[in-house]
């Protein structure tokens, strides 16, 4: 693991003046990589330990302190963010914990996790550079924690009131540690042995180390939340059962039932899904598995799906020692500027963007074929064949247009051994019979229906995350689980206290 302790603030005095023209004055410095060849032989996160604390006081510098900062519309959670900013630069690092955990419970993870889109909507981003908020953020974070800032919060008094939420990842975890606070008993129940969701088992060790979720599940323990691991419920425990227990219900589940590709030779054996794949490297991680059962170890890899999941296999890939790895992007490749007709500020643009993961697939040269580091844009699966052994040796792709359309005489064959579909998720898992036992409602996208204040057709059953909303952000995945606690203390005692930033209908900015 990388060293867990902050480098020291350089100059920690609070008395500091900011530089009310720092932007003029700094230029935009993000939180540097390790080395490629350095970060693939481990599973460490990508970034150079201790290095960001030197630089951040002075990127923070650089926000202008909007009059009407674009910044909070961008982020549902409603950050305050020019208050952090400022008081990062003054070196009030208690200060900027407390305003930032006003907004976030979990400041941490969305400063690893989330794209930013806060960053996109940086009014100095119109024409320079943006703040590096996301960076400032989780620099925040880490001192707090380095510096016991994210003490435990009990509540005063206990309300007699109980609440079951039903999933731990952002989401869940949200709602129960504000529910907690507010002085309800809250129990968490979760499907897999360990707390956590998708940030769990689904993101991988490089981008968020365990041990940042294993700190606030602690902290959560010792306010007074209890979990329930090894539990699915609608299997293990009846859903109607535990409406009965429980004074309210919290649904948090996730958007987890997967989008299959139903082309000529899907059913070929070595064609997985990115999260059967993924979480079997984060149990090799978490010390369960000596080796995957599915490592790309040798062998050559198709990652079907050009977003964030696609790109966590392609990490992955790449540090199980591949033989190469090509990822799929049915969409065009997007140009390195903002277009101002179709994405203007500030809404969040669709540029070319290289993550970690694509860095090191650019640098290692492990997709020679690809338009770029290693993806292969505006290509869509035709179909696969293999051997006689029933097992998968090559993708036909074509390309298309941007109506999807094949090109004529494109085609072309990949070698692959291992066939990863990363293609997003429809809506909850029905699996289970959660869904079936407690008769909920749900709309033409597979997800949850709910009214305004959360609430789904069946009393005392609340929906929150992606099972309602659909894929998302983790960002929009703890602003609902804030929204929905508001929403159920409000049911249980008649008002409530606690922040709700968004409502159950609200989406991003789009133009």
């Amino acid at each position: 693991m990388a060293d867990p302790s902050p480098a020291p603030d350089p100059d920690p005095d609070p008395r500091a003046h900011p530089d009310p023209k720092g932007f003029l004055h700094s230029s935009r410095e993000e939180w540097p990589r390790r080395p490629v060849e350095d970060r693939v032989r481990d599973w460490n996160e990508v970034y150079v330990p201790g290095a960001l604390l030197p630089i951040v006081r002075t990127q923070a510098d650089r926000c202008m302190d909007c009059g009407i900062p674009f910044c909070h519309d961008a982020c549902p959670l409603g950050n305050l963010i020019p208050d952090w900013n400022d008081l990062v630069a003054r070196g009030d690092w208690r200060g900027a914990s407390d305003r930032l955990h006003a907004t976030n419970n979990f400041p941490e993870f969305t400063g690893r996790l989330c794209p930013a889109p806060c960053e996109t909507g940086c009014v100095l981003a119109i024409n320079q550079p943006a703040v590096t908020i996301k960076n400032v953020e989780v620099a925040i974070a880490d001192r707090a924690w380095a510096d016991g800032l994210a003490p435990p919060r009990p509540p005063d008094r206990l309300s007699g009131r109980t609440v079951a939420v039903i999933g731990s990842g952002p989401t869940g975890l949200a709602a129960a540690q504000q529910l907690t606070r507010a002085g309800h008993t809250v129990a968490v129940y979760e499907r897999d042995d360990r707390i956590g969701g998708l940030m769990r088992y689904g993101i991988p060790e490089f981008k968020m180390e365990k041990r940042h979720l294993e700190r606030r599940i602690t902290q959560m323990r010792a306010e007074g939340t209890r979990f329930r691991t090894s539990t699915a419920v609608g299997r293990d425990i009846g859903a109607a059962e535990l409406r009965a227990r429980y004074d309210a219900v919290v649904l948090a589940v996730g958007a987890t039932a997967w989008r299959e590709l139903p082309v000529e030779g899907s059913e070929l054996s070595g064609i997985h899904q990115a999260m059967e794949y993924l979480p079997l490297a984060n149990r090799v991680c978490e010390g369960d598995l000596d080796a995957s059962p599915l490592s790309a170890a040798g062998k050559d890899v198709v990652i079907v799906g050009g977003g964030d999941t696609g790109a966590d296999c392609l990490g992955t890939a790449v540090r199980e020692g591949a033989k190469s790895v090509t990822q799929l992007d049915i969409y065009a490749q997007p140009g390195a500027e903002r277009d101002e007709d179709s994405d203007p500020w500030p809404v969040y643009p669709k540029i070319y963007r290289l993550s970690a993961a694509h860095e090191e697939a650019r640098d290692l040269e492990t997709a020679p074929a690809a338009d770029a580091d290693a993806r292969l844009f505006a290509a869509s699966t035709l179909r696969f064949t293999g051997d006689a052994a029933g097992r998968v040796r090559s993708l036909h792709l074509v390309e298309v247009d941007a109506e999807r359309r094949p090109r004529p005489n494109t085609e072309r064959v990949l070698p692959a051994d291992l066939v990863l579909l990363a293609l997003g998720f429809s809506g909850p898992d029905r699996s289970d019979g959660l869904v079936g036992q407690l008769g909920l409602s749900l709309d033409p996208r597979g997800t949850i229906t709910r009214d305004a204040d959360f609430a789904t057709n069946v009393p005392g059953v609340y929906a929150a995350g992606d099972a309602a909303r659909g894929q998302s952000l983790i960002v929009w995945a703890i602003a609902e689980g804030r929204a929905v606690a508001a929403a159920v203390d409000r049911h249980l005692t008649g008002a409530s206290r606690l922040p709700a930033p968004i409502g159950p209908h609200d989406r991003p900015m789009t133009a």
